[in-house]
């Protein structure tokens, strides 16, 4: 391990986490719902960096200031949500005055023999990082307040079948608010969204202006998303919002784009072309020409060439 480096401990357990903290142990050994009003909970007793086998969802439902996304400010004071999937690493939350929430942490095996065991999977806000957090309005708090409450008073009664399903219709119906609300946040984001797709065609431009596609091969959504500071999914989703193209959509556009002013204004082999594109296969690039364009390489110079 590296000087300065944080050690990083495993918490495989509800359980665990509960003794971590140093609190009563949980009433069920799959879920847990750690409310941070309750004085007995400091959240900062976990680990500086930790990686888990769970699910964990945070809600900050008190948190004074406004969000600030580039050189603009929102016109309401947030709170925040934050999604961590199983086997990432996450960092202990520090408590800052006056600021209060949940933390709903369930293992895997909770949702089996409900849709939600395979659909959670496809919710790609679980591998955003934490300054992509989802923030929110003083309506869409209080809506997922309501939502922890429930699950809250379902965990302190006794667990039976008909709780367990009404959990996981819970967690469903958070996760489709959510996808809703994140929705809205890009939308909020618009106006940054312009600076974005600037931002996006200028490294996508000087990544063969610089002739690196022959050097690092094709460019890669997580060298874009490196290059933005976003992870790769939250850079796709928004993208989508703005364009309803993802990142990867991008690149393909781009590849066509350099590909057919190869073709049409110089004389190289389509090998050629395909290695100053950065594909190690001219085959894959003909595939992918083929496919976003409904006719081969040769077949478009020749159309160039004809004047058709």
């Amino acid at each position: 391990m590296k000087n300065g480096q944080p050690k990083i401990t495993k918490l495989d357990s509800i359980t665990e986490i509960h003794r971590t903290l140093d609190i009563p142990g949980p009433t069920h050994p799959l879920i847990t719902l750690l409310d941070t009003r309750e004085e007995s909970i400091n959240l900062s007793k976990l680990p500086v960096s930790y990686v888990t086998t769970l699910y964990k969802i945070s809600f900050i439902s008190k948190l004074g200031g406004k969000f600030r996304y580039g050189q603009g400010y929102y016109d309401f004071d947030e709170g925040s949500m934050v999604f961590t999937a199983p086997n990432q690493i996450v960092g202990s939350t520090a408590i800052y005055k006056g600021n209060e929430g949940y933390s709903l942490i369930f293992h895997q095996d909770f949702l089996q023999g409900y849709p939600l065991a395979s659909k959670i999977k496809q919710y790609g806000f679980f591998s955003y990082t934490s300054n992509e957090a989802l923030h929110l309005s003083d309506k869409e708090r209080a809506t997922v307040s309501a939502i922890f409450s429930i699950i809250q008073d379902e965990l302190n009664s006794r667990i039976d079948d008909f709780s367990h399903e009404v959990v996981i219709a819970q967690i469903e119906l958070l996760l489709s608010y959510a996808k809703r609300f994140y929705k809205r946040q890009f939308l909020t984001r618009h106006a940054a969204g312009g600076t974005l797709l600037t931002q996006l065609e200028t490294l996508l431009n000087n990544y063969f202006i610089e002739q690196q596609p022959a050097v690092k091969g094709i460019i890669t959504v997580q060298y874009l998303a490196d290059k933005l500071n976003y992870t790769p999914n939250y850079l796709s989703d928004m993208l989508r919002s703005l364009t309803g193209l993802n990142a990867q959509q991008h690149i393909h556009e781009k590849l066509i784009e350099r590909a057919k002013e190869l073709l049409s204004t110089t004389t190289l082999t389509i090998s050629e072309v395909a290695y100053q594109l950065g594909f190690e296969h001219s085959q894959s690039f003909s595939r992918l020409f083929k496919l976003k364009t409904k006719v081969s390489p040769v077949q478009y110079r020749a159309s160039v060439a004809a004047g058709t």
